[in-house]
């Protein structure tokens, strides 16, 4: 009898939440064939059987929960006998199963890799070669007639992996949707429209009017928000410094990147967003004093510079993160801000698009927010607070003049940031936004 465990799907997700099963009770599996639709704290998944066989248990219910390493179903022949305790082997014990939003224990341990996908090896079309790819993968690929051939994978490997696929469809289609009954997957069925989730991150919990106030259950994103930044409140002793920016040149070099850009075969539009990415990379990299972690006995300071970008969904807030943003060019921070945000919104990055993140800038400016100061997002140090851009008379050469302004605030943690070391970051940042036509240097 094989055991189904809860997979680990993020370094923050401690458990996840059957939004809905597959595969029934007593139906054949093959390897590689999804078996249930999982809620974590950040995005929903499918996971795969690792193990042909019958799906003999559930053990897990739909709107349950499991710690990641907990068995949510078992695997066997039609013949085999279930033992009185499915859920264990004798050697471990496992962890038992929680309704949704009870506490879950911090200390969560890592599932094989093989429990979330298996692997199949097919030749490259027409280059006699071999890829790596997963058998629901593959399926959907031919279905949409995608030449997966031409695909990066992801997956453990470089193979390729259903996430992989869609986002190559999604980059295709207007909208391609990854339900199993439109894209055929055996045992799938169909699930009238009203049933689905509005996005993949939409929890599929229904609100209580009790006459009064409307009860409106947690998600697992928006358990995790609270958990985290609470325990940021209390565990880091925040400190506020802010600076006034002149954007006139900021807003003359977008322009004049904007012209350029539209010009290039693949064309995007860089926003003020984008330039202040790249100006807190390049300030980090000059004063790597902030790109730091605090761990109790020894500060950790980062050789990478991945900037988080914070996401506003209706559902919580996620903040995918642009990996070695210091050393792209602005146009590359901008595509791929744009393609992180995409998929944010449609709740289909992956584990490694929003985790390891060494620094976060949050922007709230395009809300008509003047100002505003930000929780420091853990394990990181500081944060950066972006306020809108707005017309301010100031004082130039003894004459008021009308100037183009914006405000930011780095909310940093005092454990591993001193306030003169902070100031000076920002005092950077301010430079290279001041002057910053030599962000494209």
């Amino acid at each position: 009898m094989k055991k189904v465990e809860m997979p680990k799907m993020g370094d923050t997700m401690e458990e996840g939440k059957i939004l809905r099963w597959i595969k029934k009770e007593g139906d054949p599996v093959k390897k590689g064939e999804m078996l249930a639709e999982v809620e974590t704290d950040k995005v929903n998944i499918e996971i795969e059987a690792f193990a042909s066989g019958t799906l003999r248990k559930i053990l897990v219910s739909e709107g349950n929960s499991a710690p990641i390493g907990a068995a949510i179903a078992l695997i066997g022949a039609v013949d085999e006998t279930l033992s009185e305790n499915p859920g264990g082997n004798g050697a471990t014990k496992t962890p038992a199963t929680r309704e949704p939003g009870e506490h879950s224990p911090g200390n969560a341990q890592s599932v094989p890799a093989q429990v979330l996908s298996s692997t199949v090896a097919v030749p490259t079309p027409g280059k006699g070669g071999r890829i790596f790819i997963s058998p629901i993968a593959r399926r959907i690929a031919q279905e949409h007639r995608l030449d997966y051939a031409t695909l990066q994978g992801t997956g453990p490997n470089g193979r390729i992996i259903k996430m992989d696929v869609e986002a190559a469809l999604s980059r295709l289609q207007p909208v391609v949707t990854a339900m199993p009954e439109a894209v055929g997957l055996p045992g799938a069925q169909p699930v009238p429209p009203q049933a689905l989730p509005i996005s993949s991150i939409e929890p599929i919990m229904a609100s209580i009017d009790t006459g009064e106030v409307v009860e409106i259950p947690l998600t697992a994103m928006r358990r995790t928000i609270a958990r985290r930044l609470s325990q940021s409140m209390q565990t880091a002793p925040h400190f506020y410094v802010t600076s006034v920016i002149d954007t006139d040149k900021l807003a003359a070099l977008r322009q004049q990147i904007n012209e350029y850009a539209a010009t290039d075969p693949s064309p995007v539009k860089v926003s003020f967003n984008d330039l202040i990415v790249k100006a807190v990379a390049r300030a980090l990299v000059r004063i790597p004093q902030v790109n730091v972690s605090f761990a109790e006995d020894r500060i950790l300071q980062k050789k990478q510079v991945h900037i988080g970008v914070a996401v506003a969904l209706e559902q919580g807030l996620i903040v995918p993160v642009l990996r070695n943003a210091d050393q792209r060019g602005i146009l590359d921070i901008a595509r791929e801000a744009r393609r992180l945000s995409e998929v944010a919104r449609e709740g289909k990055l992956r584990p490694e698009e929003f985790s390891g993140g060494t620094f976060t800038v949050s922007n709230l400016g395009m809300l008509d927010v003047d100002t505003f100061t930000a929780v420091i997002n853990p394990p990181e140090s500081a944060i950066l607070a972006v306020g809108s851009i707005t017309p301010t008379p100031v004082v130039v050469d003894g004459q008021v003049i009308v100037r183009n302004r914006m405000k930011v605030t780095l909310s940093a943690d005092h454990r591993a940031i001193d306030g003169a070391m902070a100031a000076r970051f920002l005092q950077e940042v301010k430079r290279l936004l001041d002057e910053p036509f030599g962000l494209i240097l």
